[in-house]
């Protein structure tokens, strides 16, 4: 499984940006995906993500400013991240998880597959 990210950037506070995460090397679909995020000198961290089922979850953090989204016949995954904070600014990571097999939230520890992730910077 490959997973590449893009549309990281530059960006001033209040604005927006949408990721894009291309998954590839199966073909099953039945699996949960997400966004997470590393800033410099801190843990990895939950930002979104989405169950095989439609469920979504969102970190307190990002709630009501991101949104999670798919394109499932293109296999490609989206975060449209909206009113940008300074403390935004991360290396954004796509993640999955085996085949089905549900999301435990936001949690980070169990995806499988990582992709080498985009950085966001967010300016005040």
């Amino acid at each position: 499984v490959q997973l590449v990210e893009s549309g990281g950037g530059s960006v001033q506070a209040g604005g927006s940006l949408r990721l894009s995460c291309v998954s590839s090397g199966d073909t099953y679909s039945n699996y949960c995906m997400g966004w997470f995020r590393q800033a410099p000198g801190k843990e990895h961290e939950g930002v979104a993500t989405l169950d095989y089922d439609g469920r979504t979850s969102y970190s307190d953090t990002v709630k009501g400013r991101f949104t999670i989204s798919q394109d499932k016949p293109n296999n490609i995954l989206y975060l449209q991240m909206s009113s940008l904070k300074p403390e935004d600014t991360a290396v954004y990571y796509c993640a999955r998880r085996s085949p089905a097999h549900y999301c435990s939230g936001v949690e980070y520890k169990n995806m499988d597959y990582w992709g080498n992730g985009t950085l966001v910077t967010v300016s005040s």
